[in-house]
C-alpha cells in the first residue's frame, strides 16, 4: 500500500481510508507498531524527492482522517503518533529530525478543529518545535515554525508569549530567506509583531519582503497602521527593485487599501497618508494608482467648481467659501500632470506613426486634452483667483497654494492676454515678504533663504515664471526689477531685518536663475550694484539669519562670474574664519563651489592679492583655501554641531560638509588636481573620522563618508598608491601607547586598538576593492595580445578580478616600519603594535612577477625577527610567510646588496635614513658621565665590529626613527629641579618613517634642533662637572 502510494497521489484519499478501516479491526496496539516500521525507511530520506514528498503527504492524510463513529480511538492513535514523531524529533539522525518535524508539521495544519487532544501533548509539541527553531539544518527550522504557527495567537498569554518571542528572535537572527518568509506567513497580527513585518518589507531576499505584503494585505487593515508605518510600506514597496514585490504591493494598495478600506475613494486614502508632510509619497501612490488605471474622474469633478466656491460669500446665503483640502490639492496636481503627460505622448507617437495605429493615438491624446480642459480653470482670471484665495486665507493652505501653483505649468500661456496676467501675478509672488518679526520673536519664518521660506515653494514660482518669460534675459530683467525694487530700503540704509531677508531671497531667486551676471547688463540693478550695495553690506550685518544668506548669494555671485571677484572671495573666506556656525557652514559649501568652478588656485591668488593690501586680520598668514578647510576637518565639537544641526533640520554639520566637499575633489583628483599635494593627510583625517566614535551623532557624515570610501579606490590606480602610503603612517599616529600617543586606562586602550584593528583591516578591503570597467587599464583589458583578442571571440563580461598591484609595495612598507622600530619603545603596546602590522603583511597577496619588491621584502624580514623577539606566534607567522616569498622568488639564492634595497626605499618616496652614528644611544648609568665619555661609547657601539650581521641599510632603518620625548634618566632625590630640566632636554623630537612633504621638513628641523641641543647639553654638563 505504502509502495502505491508513492508512485501516484491520486491513490492517497481510497488507501487511507482502507488502512483506517483496517486499524480499526486491529484495537491491540499492533497496528501502529506495524506501520511504525514501515515508515523507518522514509525517515532515513534526507534530500526532497517527489516519492518521498507524495508518502509524506499520504501519513498526513491518514493521521487527519476522521472517523466520526470512532472519534476516540482516532484522538488516542493522534497521541500515540505525535509520541513517535517528538521522539524521532529530538534523534541526533537530521534526516530522521527533517521528516519527523515535516509529518509533525503538515498534520498540525491540516488537523481538524474537533480533534480532541490531551493539553501534555500540545505542551510537549510546543517545547519540541520552540527547541527545533534553534536546529542547525534551515528545512528543521522551517516546519518548526510551521507548526508552531497554529499554537500563536495575539492574545496576553505565558505560552503565547514565549512562541511570539521565539518567533521575533528568529526573524531578527536567522540567515535563512526560507525560515524567515515561513515566520512572516505565520506570525500572528498584533501591535507587536507589525514591527518586524514592516521592518522585513526591506529584507534582502525578495521572496521575504513578497511574503511581508501578502501579509500586511491579509492581515493589517490600513486604520491598524501608523501614519509612519503606512508611508514606509508604500515608498519601499513601490519603489522595489523587484517587479513581483512591486505587483503585491500595487496589489495591496489598490484592491484592500483603496477599494476595501476607502471604498475607491483616492482623497480618502491619501488622508491616511498626511501628504502634507510625506508629499513624495502620495505623489508615488496616485502615480500608481493612475498607471494601473484604478482612477477615473467623474463627471463635474475638478477645480473649476472650487473657483466659484472661493468666491467671496454670498449676502443672501452666508456660506463660507470652500477651499480644497490638502489631499484633493494633492490628487488634482498629480491627476493634471498625468493627463498632460500622456497627451503628450500619445500626440508624439501619432505624429511618428502611421495608419490605424496614429489614428488611435491621435484620438486618445484627443481625449486626454478633453479631460484636461473640463479639471483645469476656464480662464487664466479664474486660476489667479483660485490661488489668491488660497494664498490669502492663511499660512495653514500654504501647501494646498503650492499644489496650486503647479498646476499652473498646464495652463495655456500661447495668448498674451493670458502672459500679461499671469505675469502681474508672478511680480506679486516674488515681492510678497515671506512674514513679519515681533518684537518679542526673532525666529525667521522658513528656512530664511528662498522666497516664501520654502525651497518648494521658490522652485514653483520659477517654474510659473519661465513659462510666461521664456527669453533668459526678459526673466532676469523682471526679476532685476523686483530685487532693486525691494533692496532699495538695504541700500539707502534704515531696513528692518525682514527687510534685508526679503531682498537677499529675492537675489538669491535671480542668481539661481540666470546663468551668468552678462545678463544683467542693462537691468534695474547690475552686477556691481547687487554686490556692493546688497550682498557685502549683508555679509557684514550683525544678524546671523542676514550673514547666512548673503553669504550664499555670494557663493551663486561668483559662480556666475567669468572671474571670481576678490572683495566676494575675501568676504567668504572671513565669514568661513568668523566662527559662527551658519555662516561657516555656508561659506564651506560656497568656497568648495569656487573651487570646482574656477580652481583653487585661482582663488588662492586673489586671496594673497587682497592679504597683500589689507593684511591678513585673522592671522592665517594667507593659507591656501584648501589647506584652510582641512584644517577644521577633524575638528570636532559634538554638541554645537548637534544643537546646529537640530536647528536646521537637516542634520549638517561643518566636518559633514567639508567631508563631503574633499570627497568629490577627491574623486575627481583628475579633474581637481589642485588636491594631490594634499590628498594623503585628507584621506587620513576622513579614515580617521569614520572610524571616530565621537561621529556616530552625525549619520550624513557618515553616510557621506561610507559611499566614498565604496568609491574612491575603484576610480584610479593613484588612489590605490595613495592609500598605501596612509597605510603605516595613520596606524602609527593611532595606535595608543606609542611614540607619544594617549593610551588612557586599560580598557579604554583596548577598545583603541580593537577600533584601530577594524580601521586596517578596512584600509586592506579597500586597497583589494576591483576597478571600474572604464578605468581598467588596457594592459589587462586584453593579457594575452591584440592578435589574440582578434582571433577569439568577444566574452560576456564579468567581474574584474581583485587588484594586488599594490600589495608588495605596502608589504615593504610594513616590513620596513617593523624592522626600523626603535628599541627603546619595546613596550606592550609596542608589542601589540608590531603583531598587528606582522598580521596585517601575512594577509596580503604577492605576484611572481615583483621579484625585485618579493627580494626587498625578504631582506626586510630577515631582520624583522629581532625586532619580534619574544612573540612566538608573529615569528611563526613571518617564518610562514618567508616560506612563501621563497616559492615565489625564482632565483632565491641572489639577494639583494644594500644599495639596491636604499634605491628601492627611495623610489618608494621613504625619507632620508640617519647614519648610525648620528643615532643617540640612551644612558642608563645613574649619574651624569662626562661629554667625552659618551660620545666615545656612541662611536663604540656604532661601529660595524660591534654588529656585524647587520647591513649598514638596515641599521639606518633601524635609527632612521629616534626614541619619543621622555626623560633621559629616572630623576634621583639628590639632583635639584634645574638639572633634571637640562636633562630632559637631551632627546630631540620624533617622526614617523613615513610621512607627507610637511611632515618631512618637520623633521629635518627636529633633527637640527636635536643636535643644537646635544651641543648645549654638553657644554652644560661640562660646566656642572667643573662646579
Amino acid at each position: 500500500m505504502l509502495n502505491e502510494c508513492q508512485q501516484s497521489a491520486g491513490v492517497h484519499t481510497r488507501r487511507a481510508k482502507e488502512l483506517l478501516a483496517w486499524r480499526s479491526q486491529h484495537k491491540d496496539g499492533t497496528f501502529l507498531t506495524h506501520l511504525w516500521k514501515s515508515l523507518l525507511p522514509l525517515f532515513t530520506i534526507f534530500k526532497r524527492e517527489p516519492v518521498a514528498e507524495r508518502l509524506v503527504k499520504f501519513v498526513v492524510t491518514f493521521v487527519t482522517l476522521r472517523d466520526e463513529k470512532h472519534g476516540a480511538e482516532c484522538d488516542a492513535f493522534l497521541e500515540e503518533f505525535f509520541g513517535l514523531l517528538l521522539f524521532s524529533a529530538d534523534s541526533t539522525n537530521k534526516a530522521v529530525r527533517l521528516r519527523a518535524c515535516q509529518i509533525l508539521s503538515e498534520i498540525i495544519l491540516r488537523l481538524n478543529e474537533d480533534a480532541e487532544v490531551s493539553d501534555d501533548v500540545w505542551d510537549n509539541v510546543i517545547d519540541s518545535m520552540q527547541k527545533r527553531m534553534q536546529d542547525k539544518i534551515p528545512a528543521i527550522r522551517v516546519y518548526s515554525a510551521r507548526a508552531l504557527g497554529r499554537f500563536a495567537s495575539a492574545d496576553d498569554d505565558p505560552e503565547n508569549d514565549a512562541i511570539l518571542s521565539t518567533y521575533r528572535k528568529s526573524l531578527q537572527s536567522d540567515q535563512n530567506a526560507d525560515v524567515r518568509r515561513n515566520i512572516i506567513l505565520f506570525i500572528p497580527p498584533s501591535n507587536a509583531t507589525v514591527h518586524d513585518i514592516v521592518r522585513h518589507t526591506s529584507d534582502v531576499n525578495e521572496a521575504v519582503r513578497k511574503a511581508a505584503f501578502t501579509v500586511l494585505s491579509k492581515k493589517f487593515p490600513i486604520q491598524s497602521l501608523s501614519i509612519k508605518q503606512r508611508t514606509c510600506i508604500l515608498q519601499r514597496g513601490l519603489h522595489d527593485r523587484r517587479e513581483c514585490v512591486q505587483a503585491e504591493c500595487l496589489r495591496m494598495l489598490k484592491d484592500v487599501w483603496l477599494v476595501k478600506c476607502c471604498q475607491g475613494d483616492a482623497v480618502a486614502l491619501l488622508k491616511y497618508l498626511d501628504v502634507e508632510t510625506n508629499e513624495s509619497v502620495g505623489e508615488s501612490v496616485m502615480l500608481a494608482l493612475l498607471t494601473a488605471d484604478a482612477l477615473t474622474p467623474q463627471n463635474g469633478q475638478g477645480l473649476q467648481k472650487f473657483v466659484a466656491n472661493t468666491a467671496v460669500e454670498s449676502e443672501e446665503d452666508h456660506e463660507l467659501p470652500h477651499f480644497l483640502e490638502a489631499e484633493e490639492a494633492l490628487y488634482w496636481r498629480v491627476f493634471i500632470s498625468y493627463l498632460h503627460s500622456e497627451a503628450q505622448a500619445k500626440g508624439h507617437v501619432a505624429a511618428t506613426t502611421g495608419g490605424a495605429q496614429a489614428a488611435m493615438n491621435a484620438a486618445a491624446a484627443t481625449e486626454k486634452n478633453e479631460l484636461l480642459d473640463q479639471v483645469l480653470p476656464s480662464t487664466m482670471t479664474e486660476y489667479v483667483q483660485l490661488v489668491k484665495a488660497h494664498m490669502s486665507a492663511g499660512p495653514h493652505l500654504h501647501f494646498v497654494a503650492r499644489q496650486l501653483l503647479l498646476i499652473g505649468k498646464h495652463m495655456d500661456f500661447s495668448d498674451a492676454a493670458n502672459r500679461k496676467i499671469a505675469g502681474t501675478f508672478f511680480r506679486e509672488l516674488i515681492c510678497m515678504p515671506t512674514g513679519h518679526l515681533e518684537e518679542d520673536n526673532e525666529v525667521i519664518p522658513g528656512d530664511g533663504l528662498s522666497l516664501g521660506g520654502d525651497k518648494q515653494w521658490s522652485k514653483a514660482i520659477a517654474e510659473l515664471t519661465w513659462k510666461v518669460h521664456e527669453a533668459p534675459q526678459e526673466f532676469a530683467t523682471m526679476v532685476a526689477d523686483v530685487v532693486a525694487e525691494l533692496s532699495r530700503p538695504c541700500r539707502e540704509g534704515g531696513a528692518s531685518v525682514m527687510q534685508w531677508i526679503n531682498s537677499l531671497a529675492a537675489a538669491g531667486f535671480l542668481l539661481e536663475n540666470i546663468k551668468s551676471l552678462q545678463q544683467l547688463i542693462g537691468c534695474p540693478i547690475e552686477a556691481h550694484e547687487l554686490l556692493g550695495g546688497l550682498l557685502l553690506p549683508a555679509a557684514k550685518h550683525i544678524h546671523p539669519e542676514i550673514q547666512r544668506s548673503a553669504v550664499r548669494c555670494l557663493g551663486m555671485f561668483c559662480t556666475r562670474e567669468a572671474k571670481p571677484s576678490l572683495q566676494a572671495v575675501k568676504q567668504l573666506r572671513l565669514a568661513f574664519l568668523s566662527g559662527i556656525s551658519p555662516s561657516q557652514r555656508m561659506s564651506s559649501k560656497a568656497l568648495f563651489d569656487l573651487c570646482m568652478w574656477h580652481g583653487a588656485q585661482v582663488l588662492d591668488r586673489g586671496i594673497s592679492l587682497c592679504l597683500t593690501d589689507d593684511g591678513d586680520p585673522k592671522g592665517d598668514c594667507g593659507l591656501p583655501i584648501l589647506d584652510l578647510l582641512a584644517q577644521k576637518l577633524d575638528i570636532i565639537d559634538t554638541e554645537q554641531e548637534q544643537v546646529v544641526g537640530s536647528e536646521a533640520g537637516d542634520g549638517e554639520t561643518l566636518q559633514g560638509i567639508l567631508a563631503e566637499g574633499f570627497a568629490k575633489l577627491l574623486l575627481q583628483s583628475k579633474v581637481f588636481s589642485d588636491i594631490i599635494p594634499l590628498q594623503q593627510a585628507v584621506l587620513t583625517k576622513m579614515l580617521r573620522s569614520y572610524f571616530d566614535e565621537q561621529t556616530r551623532s552625525a549619520p550624513r557624515l557618515r553616510q557621506c563618508l561610507a559611499v566614498f570610501f565604496e568609491t574612491y579606490p575603484s576610480v584610479s590606480l593613484q588612489h590605490k598608491s595613495c592609500l598605501a602610503k596612509s597605510f603605516v603612517p595613520l596606524m602609527r599616529a593611532e595606535w595608543p601607547g606609542i611614540f607619544g600617543n594617549e593610551s588612557g586606562a586599560h580598557t579604554t586602550a583596548a577598545m583603541k586598538r580593537k577600533h584601530i584593528t577594524k580601521l586596517s583591516k578596512f584600509m586592506l578591503q579597500m586597497l583589494h576593492q576591483p576597478l571600474f570597467e572604464s578605468v581598467l587599464p588596457r594592459s589587462e583589458a586584453s593579457d594575452s595580445g591584440e592578435d589574440l583578442e582578434q582571433e577569439s571571440p568577444p566574452l560576456p563580461k564579468q567581474q574584474p578580478k581583485l587588484v594586488h598591484d599594490f600589495d608588495e609595495e605596502l608589504a615593504v612598507r610594513i616590513a620596513a616600519e617593523v624592522t626600523g622600530f626603535p628599541s627603546q619603545q619595546r613596550s606592550a603596546a609596542a608589542r601589540s603594535y608590531l603583531a598587528m602590522l606582522c598580521k596585517n603583511i601575512c594577509s596580503l597577496e604577492f605576484r611572481q612577477s615583483e621579484q625585485e619588491l618579493i627580494k626587498c621584502l625578504r631582506k626586510l624580514l630577515d631582520n624583522a625577527k629581532d625586532t619580534l623577539m619574544g612573540d612566538k606566534q608573529t615569528i611563526k607567522d613571518i617564518d610562514n610567510l618567508q616560506a612563501r616569498l621563497m616559492k615565489l622568488d625564482n632565483t632565491p639564492d641572489d639577494a639583494l646588496s644594500d644599495e639596491q634595497l636604499e634605491t628601492i626605499l627611495r623610489n618608494m618616496e621613504v625619507e632620508e635614513l640617519k647614519s648610525p652614528e648620528d643615532e643617540e644611544v640612551e644612558v642608563k648609568t645613574p649619574a651624569p658621565p662626562p661629554t667625552r665619555g659618551r660620545a666615545r661609547r656612541a662611536k663604540k657601539a656604532s661601529s660595524p665590529e660591534t654588529d656585524s650581521s647587520t647591513s649598514p641599510v638596515i641599521a639606518r632603518s633601524l635609527a632612521k626613527t629616534p626614541a619619543p620625548p621622555t626623560t633621559a634618566r629616572a630623576a634621583r632625590a639628590s639632583k635639584t629641579a634645574a638639572m633634571g630640566k637640562i636633562r630632559s632636554d637631551l632627546v630631540p623630537s620624533k617622526r614617523v618613517i613615513y610621512g607627507s612633504s610637511d611632515e618631512n621638513s618637520a623633521s629635518c628641523s627636529s633633527d637640527d634642533g636635536g643636535k643644537d641641543s646635544d651641543d648645549d647639553s654638553s657644554e652644560s654638563d661640562a660646566e656642572l662637572s667643573a662646579a
